[in-house]
């Protein structure tokens, strides 16, 4: 694929692709790093548009009570990255600021390929405060979000006239860390705003409002030397002297999507002046699957890496080398575990995982909301793997995972209870693979998708959910996992009472009991992630929002 091929810039502020390349905090990375492996899998003509931060997203210790520290090693990323020959420059607080770029190949099932641009001004020649600029992932005050912003927008468009790509048919935006671009495009159509909306695309990821970037509109055009016009229609600007970069981007777009059904109502709900759709989130099956059920579909289904509707025919594989692999796989965690830690978990005991972005919405604690009655259920019964990182700045995501690792000290040689540190994509496969259930408990309804729920069930483990994201449309109760909780009024006493209900009455006895049961719903569970994954969710994006048919592919 040469770039006059390429149609389709897809631009993300984080990109996961790899442990090794720390360019991503979580979800929206990780889930960018999935869109791009399935785009290459099924012959998308994709570039992607990143920034590279050389320290990346930080490594979080925990102290023995819990409390939580940062540190930023610096990568190197000459041995990873491919370093352009190109330069060029970005107006920014009265002075041209240098940016570099450096590019990563992503190769497809069929050798197709994906480049993926890392912006970078860590450049000798830039005045020291412009080398930072792009040092960190989400770090620094609002002044440096801008700087950030503009980088990757109006940078991104020069980027792709460096590198001689001819005018994009899609410009994907993913949240409005991107929306910059929009003005870079105003300015290469020359004030044509219609000739910019017939190219955009926006993907919001958030419900939480607080996940939508605005800034000052008088700081914007201090630092942003004039690359934002004055005739701008926005309401936030008329309203409060404030660009909401959300709305920026859906003023600017041809369409817009949420990431889920319930999430695509909950922003229609949010940007009514604009029509939004959605499109579930899916994962790349193939990477998130572990090794050990990987082998095992090898041996009975056959090109399920290209076919992932080929796990439909699990029951063709018998129980016993379900559990086999399955257990296989958890002793891995739990041996991992061990090493990192003293809790000295049970090979045998039904284990839960709980690993994500430590916010409070998200409800780690739920579980411990009655621990005389998690305990009458569970003691010797249960252990809890938990992992996640809180935001530097959030003192509450902070304390919430002091609360986890408090409630864990107390339950001490009754149920273990473990937080394990520094929660990445190689973690993140480790547990979601390794645990018995997957629990996700966020208040109703701030979880956009939740992912991590998908890489769940495709590695056989069942969902124990509220019905959030996308476990609202995937949830087949006591078939392939469990909802918790009253959907339309949550409660933390009341779905925490169901959640010790079905624990107690369904999950225990069915894991200690019935083994054949308990494999049948993991069955069940992978079943289910066939519905969701990312060559799904990339198809549906051909098809709704790039104007390509779905790839026709002819069985090796």
């Amino acid at each position: 694929m040469n770039n006059t091929e390429t149609n389709i810039a897809y631009f993300s502020a984080e990109i996961g692709i790899s442990s090794s390349l720390p360019t991503y905090s979580g979800g929206l990375g990780v889930l960018a790093g999935d869109h791009i492996r399935a785009a290459a899998d099924t012959e998308t003509p994709m570039c992607a548009i990143t920034l590279l931060y050389r320290e990346g997203y930080y490594k979080q210790r925990l102290d023995e009570d819990g409390a939580q520290s940062e540190t930023y090693p610096r990568f190197d990323p000459y041995p990873l990255l491919e370093k352009l020959d190109i330069e060029f420059t970005v107006r920014l607080r009265d002075r041209d600021v240098i940016v570099h770029a450096y590019k990563l190949d992503y190769v497809g099932v069929t050798d197709h390929i994906v480049p993926i641009y890392f912006l970078d001004t860590y450049v000798e020649e830039n005045f020291k405060d412009d080398q930072i600029i792009s040092l960190r992932l989400y770090s620094g005050d609002k002044d440096h979000r801008i700087l950030q912003e503009a980088i990757l927008g109006f940078g991104g468009i020069k980027l792709l006239s460096s590198l001689g790509y001819g005018t994009m048919d899609t410009y994907h935006m993913n949240e409005g860390h991107c929306s910059f671009l929009t003005l870079a495009l105003k300015e290469k159509f020359d004030g044509d705003e219609a000739e910019v909306r017939k190219r955009c695309h926006f993907t919001t990821h958030t419900p939480v409002p607080a996940g939508h970037d605005h800034f000052s509109v008088s700081r914007c055009k201090k630092l942003l030397h004039g690359l934002l016009p004055d005739e701008l229609d926005l309401p936030s600007l008329v309203q409060d002297s404030r660009l909401h970069m959300t709305e920026l981007g859906l003023h600017f777009s041809r369409s817009a999507n949420g990431v889920s059904q319930l999430h695509g109502d909950v922003a229609q709900g949010q940007f009514p002046d604009h029509e939004i759709k959605y499109i579930t989130n899916g994962v790349h099956h193939s990477h998130w699957i572990s090794n050990q059920f990987g082998q095992l579909f090898d041996q009975y289904m056959p090109q399920w890496k290209q076919y992932p509707e080929n796990l439909l025919d699990i029951d063709n594989i018998p129980e016993d080398d379900i559990w086999s692999a399955h257990q296989l796989q958890k002793n891995a965690l739990i041996s991992f575990a061990n090493a990192q830690t003293q809790k000295a978990l049970d090979f045998d005991t039904l284990t839960i995982g709980f690993a994500r972005r430590a916010a409070t919405y998200k409800r780690a604690n739920l579980i411990f909301h009655d621990l005389d009655r998690l305990l009458e259920l569970g003691q010797h019964k249960l252990q809890i793997v938990f992992a996640g990182k809180a935001h530097p700045n959030d003192g509450e995501g902070k304390a919430l995972i002091q609360n986890v690792v408090g409630h864990a000290n107390k339950l001490f040689g009754e149920i273990k209870v473990i937080y394990l540190e520094n929660y990445n994509m190689w973690l993140g496969k480790l547990i979601t693979s390794g645990v018995d259930i997957w629990l996700n408990t966020p208040l109703r309804p701030n979880e956009a998708s939740g992912t991590s729920g998908m890489k769940a069930v495709l590695n056989g483990v069942p969902n124990l959910s509220v019905l959030d994201g996308w476990w609202a449309e995937g949830c087949r109760d006591g078939e392939n996992g469990w909802a918790v909780g009253n959907p339309h009024e949550p409660n933390d006493e009341e779905d925490a009472a169901h959640l010790y209900d079905v624990l107690e009455n369904q999950i225990i006895p069915t894991f200690y009991n019935d083994r054949s049961a308990w494999v049948k719903l993991m069955k069940a569970s992978i079943k289910t992630g066939v519905d969701y994954t990312a060559i799904r969710m990339v198809n549906e994006y051909r098809k709704n929002y790039y104007g390509i048919k779905e790839l026709e592919v002819v069985e090796l």
